[in-house]
């Protein structure tokens, strides 16, 4: 070979020795520059886009609204799919991007909707308001704060938070900060209609006045020799006291507002979703970091600003901690280097063990280069410290060290028969640096499918791709440039050079290989037999998606039925609190009325405002707490909220998908489709394992309909328009003017009083105001009856959807649960109506199309480990042997899944992909052994022999050391699968490696001559 990298590194070492120094220097740099984060960044590919049209019944919106929406929103580029709910008055439309498409795709997507939408809007009837648009649905607000107060109104409570809010914003890395709970403060002129009648009031002569005074436009300036003097008018309202003194002239004399209405500063009613700490009454600020940042650093310096601030707050105004991304993150990080330090050291030992001491340093003396490098490489390529690239770092530790273990290795046995060091350092390059090349190009493209799947969870665990790559490659090169000259300086030839591989372990070994040689048709059968038997026993192993989290918080999500109002929603939290202030198990908790808990970590299934729907996040004082907790809240739920459709689960990990078991029903009817999701629930409900069985929506709720005799109304010179807007004053309010306080806007809302308003039998006797000056009673002119309507309507792709759904009972997968459903569901489906269907949804559904997404990228990596293995191999006959040894480690996934009861998930999925790539690095490496024992004379059954004898060290302690490095990150929820289908994957794997393929060899080769240039 004409030039050899470690020959050069060897003779210029003093410009090597410094290239290490200041890859350890910047790669300590590195470690302390990278971002640290609870989750890796991945792009929420959702756009909500909500419209209203006030006093529009749920079909006009459905028809005059959504559809319209829907029909251009189907244009979208790299439209997934549409989802829709329509209340009366409001449409919200979700905008789901497919999986493939890229972040950087993203922002052009979002801005064909808007303009789509612009270009549309003159086609939306009149009086629709908006469309608005909330691209921003991802972001996650990683610190929470509570401040609750005692003596102080809300106003005053809420100017000391937005005050707070003020200079947090002032703190490096935050990006934006929400409140959470403040309620707008109103000023309610509340009138009698019959008094107004009485005085002969005109009520829009009333609300022009109050307009005409508060107005503001410009009343001119005057331009001086030396200045320009702007005019003011006065007249602005300062204050409910300057509304309540306002006269205004009645048939020639004037009366005080104060006088006729009471006027009254108060909050928004109904309120606005509310926000309760510990059971009480509060307004929280929710902290989001900017992209890239450090969420410790930031969570520190949050920390910091806040004891400063509140040291200046007035006693009565408590702050609370409600949650704190950075000290999970800080835990997570904390246990994730534990385990790395701990999978350093197991490897160390191993390696001392089988090498020894010299040997073992230099592997050790590997280790940090490579962590440094991959460091270094992270921070430039923007990859955070994160779940999933920590746990990449523990999987590549194993892998690093493997080059270096046969450089050393080959160096050992070249100083053994005598070589000079500077020429032993450089054999393994000489040797074997192509084979090691290759089968690290093939261990990469394992991981491709992880790196390149198109979906949210390919794009969640895309680090683990890159890290381990970046890993693989960087400890090639610290093997043949720093290892070589590391070990001339360290390594000595052995003691007992030259009297060849002692120990029973070889002998052993070499015994049993031959004896397998011999039989080599029966030690073919057998690995074959137990490969269709582990292909047998793969459906005994259940299927997962994404594990929960281990984090101690509980989310609990309470709907009531979905025309409750909020205060309704109010009541069921407080009772809630009320049961958690006395359990012991709970650290603190959070309830969110009206509105799901905001994003405080990334794969929150995040809920939209409803008045219908409460959540709290309860945090239990640890994880055996949580898992007591949830049975006990579980049970207080079904048997003291009967009414309630609640859930406990803890926090999910990877993309959000919410109720475990979902069925969607879908067709153009509703009430047919009601009719089949009430008897799919049932099929539904008929499994024990599926429990809460619910619906997305389903039950009509009461309206009361006022039929207007139009002709009647016209004669009193009466219109539609002119009721309706009589009524929403009267009864709902309607805003006449702002008064301007200070940062805020306080609405003039003017409505009936709380006896006309609140009552249905005033509603008949409702004074309507006729030209005149007279008034009739509403019942002269309209009749009232009771009706139902839809309060809600999902629809999907522009198709009515109703969404059976479910959670499972403990101990079981929705998997289960669902393969036991689908023959009755299959049936079900079979007998519907031509038009109406059924859909598996929820976690079935995600896990089968991020499996998609990575099955569609495995024809790009069969294609690069074939083309790696083509020119490194040469020969088709030394390929097919390599890639019959794959796939047995599958033998080993399916023994260490069953024993040690792990499902077999999408994380575990993407580990036996790149158990691929690992098997076959060791393959081409010993038939590269072979080829070369072949070249040099041997026949067959020899170079066999001798050559996998030669390998057997290496490639056992390689697998040893990345089994036994695993050990740490096994036990833990989300990276245990995949720990344990490598480790029992890899050790058989390495096994049949040994044994099955030298009898293989043997078998197809036979003793034909040797191919000297396919060994390099």
């Amino acid at each position: 070979m004409r030039f050899n990298l470690s020959e050069w590194a060897i003779r210029e070492r003093s410009l090597v020795v410094f290239f290490m120094l200041v890859v350890i220097v910047a790669g300590i740099g590195s470690y302390f520059r990278l971002g640290r984060a609870e989750d890796p960044t991945f792009v929420i590919k959702t756009m909500v886009v909500q419209a209203g049209w006030p006093g529009a019944s749920t079909e006009d919106m459905l028809k005059q609204v959504t559809e319209r929406l829907e029909r251009t929103l189907q244009e979208t580029p790299h439209l997934d799919r549409l989802r829709s709910y329509t209340r009366p008055g409001v449409t919200t439309i979700f905008v789901d991007l497919e999986g493939a498409t890229t972040a950087a795709e993203v922002p052009d997507v979002w801005y064909h909707v808007r303009k789509s939408i612009a270009d549309m809007r003159g086609s939306l009837p009149q009086g629709v308001v908006g469309p608005g648009f909330n691209d921003e649905f991802g972001d996650t607000f990683g610190l929470i704060y509570g401040f609750t107060a005692d003596g102080f109104t809300h106003r005053e409570l809420r100017d000391y938070v937005e005050e707070v809010r003020s200079k947090l914003l002032q703190v490096p890395d935050v990006s934006k900060i929400d409140i959470l709970g403040a309620q707008d403060e109103r000023i309610f002129v509340e009138f009698s209609m019959e008094e107004l009648a009485n005085l002969g009031i005109n009520r829009q002569a009333l609300v022009a006045a109050l307009r005409a005074q508060n107005v503001v436009q410009p009343s001119g300036t005057i331009q001086t020799g030396d200045e320009t003097l702007a005019l003011q008018v006065s007249g602005a309202f300062d204050s409910e006291r300057d509304i309540a003194n306002i006269n205004f002239a009645v048939d020639g004399r004037m009366l005080r507002l104060s006088d006729i209405a009471t006027v009254r500063r108060g909050y928004a009613d109904p309120p606005q979703p509310m926000f309760r700490v510990n059971g009480e009454p509060a307004i929280g600020l929710a902290i989001a970091m900017r992209d890239g940042g450090d969420i410790l650093r930031l969570g520190a310096n949050i920390k910091t600003a806040i004891t400063d601030i509140t040291a200046d707050l007035p006693v009565g105004v408590n702050v609370s901690l409600v949650a704190d991304q950075a000290v999970t993150v800080q835990h997570a990080i904390a246990e994730f280097m534990e385990s790395l330090w701990q999978a350093i050291a197991i490897i160390l030992v191993v390696s001392f063990i089988a090498l020894g001491v010299r040997p073992g340093l230099v592997v050790a003396l590997s280790i940090p280069l490579t962590l440094a490098a991959v460091f270094s490489v992270m921070e430039l390529t923007g990859i955070d410290m994160q779940r999933i690239s920590l746990g990449a770092l523990i999987i590549a530790l194993a892998l690093m060290v493997d080059d270096a273990m046969t450089t050393t290795d080959a160096t050992i046995n070249r100083l053994a028969i005598g070589e000079k060091p500077e020429v032993a350092a450089t054999y393994a390059f000489k040797t074997y640096a192509f084979a090691m090349l290759a089968g690290t190009l093939v261990t990469i493209a394992g991981f491709v499918p992880i790196g390149f799947a198109a979906s949210s969870a390919g794009e969640y665990t895309f680090s683990l791709f890159a890290v381990v790559s970046i890993a693989l490659i960087v400890s090639w090169l610290v093997a043949v440039l720093f290892a070589p000259l590391i070990g001339m300086a360290l390594l000595k030839p052995p003691k007992n050079a030259g009297s060849g591989e002692p120990g029973r372990v070889m002998k052993l070994y070499r015994g049993f290989l031959s004896a397998a040689l011999a039989a080599r048709w029966v030690t073919l059968g057998v690995t074959v037999a137990l490969f269709v038997l582990a292909v047998l026993l793969l459906p005994l192993i259940p299927s997962q998606f994404f594990p929960s989290s281990d984090r101690p918080e509980l989310l609990v999500d309470m709907t009531l039925q979905q025309n409750a109002s909020i205060h309704a929603t109010e009541t069921a939290m407080e009772r809630l609190d009320a049961a958690l202030k006395t359990d012991p198990d709970v650290e603190r908790w959070s309830g969110y009325v009206g509105q799901g808990a905001i994003r405080f970590y990334l794969p929150l299934n995040a809920q939209l405002p409803n008045d219908f729907f409460g959540q709290a996040v309860v945090v239990a004082k640890d994880t055996p707490a949580r898992i007591r907790l949830q049975a006990k809240l579980e049970k207080l739920l079904a048997e003291q909220f009967p009414g309630v459709v609640a859930r406990v689960s803890p926090l999910e990990l990877g993309p959000p998908v919410g109720w475990p078991v979902q069925y969607r029903v879908l067709g153009p009817d509703l009430a047919q489709v009601r009719d089949i999701a009430f008897k799919l629930a049932q099929v539904v409900a008929s499994n024990p394992q599926a429990v809460q069985v619910n619906y997305d929506w389903i039950e009509p709720s009461r309206e009361v309909r006022i039929t207007v005799d139009q002709d009647e109304a016209r004669r009193l010179g009466l219109s539609t328009e002119t009721i309706a807007s009589v009524l929403n004053t009267v009864i709902s309010g309607a805003p006449v003017t702002q008064l301007r306080d200070d940062i805020y806007l306080v609405n003039v809302v003017l409505r009936a009083t709380d006896e006309q308003r609140l009552s249905l039998d005033s509603l008949r006797t409702l004074q309507m105001p006729i030209p005149g000056g007279r008034t009739v009673p509403l019942s002269q002119f309209a009749t009232f009856d009771y009706a139902q309507s839809y309060p809600l309507v999902w629809r999907r792709d522009r198709v009515p959807s109703l969404t059976v759904q479910a959670d499972v009972a403990p101990g079981t997968l929705p998997d289960e649960v669902v393969g036991a459903l689908a023959p009755k569901i299959a049936s079900l489906n079979a007998e519907l109506p031509r038009g109406y269907r059924i859909e598996t949804g929820g976690t079935v559904e995600e896990s089968a199309k991020s499996q998609a997404s990575v099955v569609a990228v495995v024809p790009l990596m069969l294609f690069i480990m074939l083309t790696v293995l083509m020119f490194q191999l040469r020969r088709f006959s030394l390929m097919f042997i390599v890639l019959s040894v794959a796939p047995l480690g599958l033998i080993g996934v399916v023994a260490a899944l069953l024993l040690s009861n792990r499902p077999l998930g999408f994380v575990a999925i993407l580990g036996v992909l790149a158990l691929l790539g690992m098997i076959i690095k060791n393959a081409v490496i010993l038939i590269g052994q072979i080829e070369a024992e072949r070249a040099a004379g041997k026949k067959v059954r020899e170079a066999v022999l001798d050559a996998s004898s030669a390998r057997f060290r290496p490639i056992m302690l390689t697998a040893v050391s990345t089994v036994l490095g695993m050990i740490p990150i096994a036990p833990t929820v989300f990276w245990g699968p995949m720990a344990f289908a490598i480790m029992g994957g890899l050790l058989v794997a390495t096994v049949l490696t040994l044994i099955f393929l030298p009898a293989l060899y043997v078998a197809v080769m036979r003793d034909k001559p040797a191919d000297a240039g396919a060994a390099s």
